[in-house]
Order: C-alpha cells, then structure tokens, then sequence
C-alpha cells in the first residue's frame, strides 16, 4: 500500500513532545521527510531517533520561537536546507498556556503567549508560504483550540488560538487561489494520562459523545488527512478533533 506523503518535506514546530511529536511520527511513517523542531536538542534527538528506528527520515532542527521575525525565518530556512531546498507541509503546532488569569496577567507575559502563539505563526507562514508557492503548492495546517469557540476562563489563551484560526481563513484565502491549502486542528482535551491516574480533564470529558480524552494520535491522524492528498478540496476549515466536546452534548440518562 503506497504511503500517503511519500516523498514530501514537512516542518513540524513543536514537535519535541506531545502533539507535535505524534504529528511528525505520523508524518514519517507515511513516508514523508521530517524537519523535528523545537528548543530541546535532547528531546529532538530521541524523537528523531525512534523515527529513523522504524525506518522514517527525520532531521531536528532547534528553534526558539520567540514571535520576532528573524526566528521564523531562521527556522524556515534551516528546514529548507535539511529537506533538500523545499518544505511541502508546514505545522505550526508549538505554542504555550498560561495559568495565570485575566486580573493577574501581566504585560509582559501577555506579549510573550502572543509571540509564541500569534506572532511565531504568522512570520514562519510568511517565510514559507511564498516558497511553496514558487514550488507549486504545499499544505499549512494550524493547531487551534476547543476552547477557542466554547469559554472557560483563560481568556488570554483562548483568544491567541482564536487569532489561529482566523488566520487560517484568512490564509486560505490569500494563498489556497496560489496552490497552497491552509487549514485547522481544534484538538479538544488531548492528554496522555499515566496507568491508573484519572487526570482532571477525564472531568471535562464528561456529556460528551466521546465520554473520555483523546490522544495525540487521534490529533496526528487528522493531521495526516489534512497534509495528503485526499483533502485537496479542503480549504479554510477549523476540523475540530475534540470528542463532540464543542459540538455535541449527551443527555446523561
């Protein structure tokens, strides 16, 4: 069975741990040649090296996406140069939460969760996207949020992931007319609990069709669809992978 992105170049931020780490493992075991990014050397190794132990190619490439726009475009072109000149799929997945609240938010982290989450973005789309244009096409694919559309009280990276998706119609309709398809992940709570521990988002689950968590494959799989070649028709979109958790509520009976 041939592999859905055999042959392609993709740049996965963030992906050192987590959902990052599932998307770009995923993205390596369809065939396709994975620039690892992220501020940990160590972690980027064992990353890289479990891809390469099941037979993948993957190279890590040490970003620390602090929002300016030297950093993105640093990144954009360390990845193109490890992929062999093009980047084919850009994830911008890396990202930070705060726990402070709205009252005891200062201005300094407030500018810091938007560097990362807002400014980081959009200079790295900046730096690629006119290269994949040149190229012939290419897919962008976002990470926002559940909480993005449905409120809990963390407002301030609510709304970061808000302008995450905004982007992404924005995007689409800027560069989709040129080739390059730009679309959304809205994970819902996505957690990889440990044997016997209930983690408090199991709680926030509950009145869902899924009635658990989900995992970050289940966000590196809807990556994958996004990234390949059976969703060229699909533009624009935010596909929420949250469990029915913003859509659906179940009667508890």
């Amino acid at each position: 069975m041939p592999m859905r992105l055999d042959g392609r170049t993709a740049l996965v931020t963030g992906a050192t741990s987590n959902i990052g780490r599932a998307i770009a493992e995923a993205f390596a075991a369809e065939g396709a040649h994975v620039a690892v990014s992220g501020r940990s050397a160590e972690r980027g190794k064992e990353v890289v090296d479990g891809i390469h132990a099941r037979g993948g190619r993957a190279d890590f490439v040490r970003a620390d996406l602090d929002g300016s726009a030297a950093a993105s475009q640093a990144l954009a072109q360390g990845a193109a140069r490890i992929l062999g000149g093009r980047i084919d799929i850009l994830v911008n997945n890396a990202g930070i939460y705060p726990a402070n609240t709205t009252a005891t938010t200062d201005e300094k982290t407030f500018d810091q969760v938007y560097a990362v989450n807002v400014k980081a973005p959009f200079f790295l789309t900046a730096a690629v996207a006119p290269a994949m244009v040149e190229a012939g096409g290419g897919a962008i694919i976002n990470l926002g949020s559940w909480i993005a559309r449905l409120g809990i009280p963390s407002a301030l990276y609510s709304s970061t992931k808000g302008a995450v998706e905004t982007l992404t119609r924005s995007w689409a309709a800027e560069f989709g007319p040129q080739g390059v398809r730009v679309n959304a992940i809205s994970p819902g709570v996505v957690q990889t609990s440990a044997p016997g521990d209930v983690h408090p988002g199991e709680i926030m689950m509950k009145g869902t069709p899924a009635g658990q968590m989900g995992t970050p494959d289940a966000i590196a799989n809807a990556a994958v669809y996004l990234a390949g070649d059976e969703s060229s028709f699909v533009h624009g979109i935010v596909l929420d992978v949250d469990g029915g958790r913003t859509g659906v509520a179940v009667i508890a009976r």
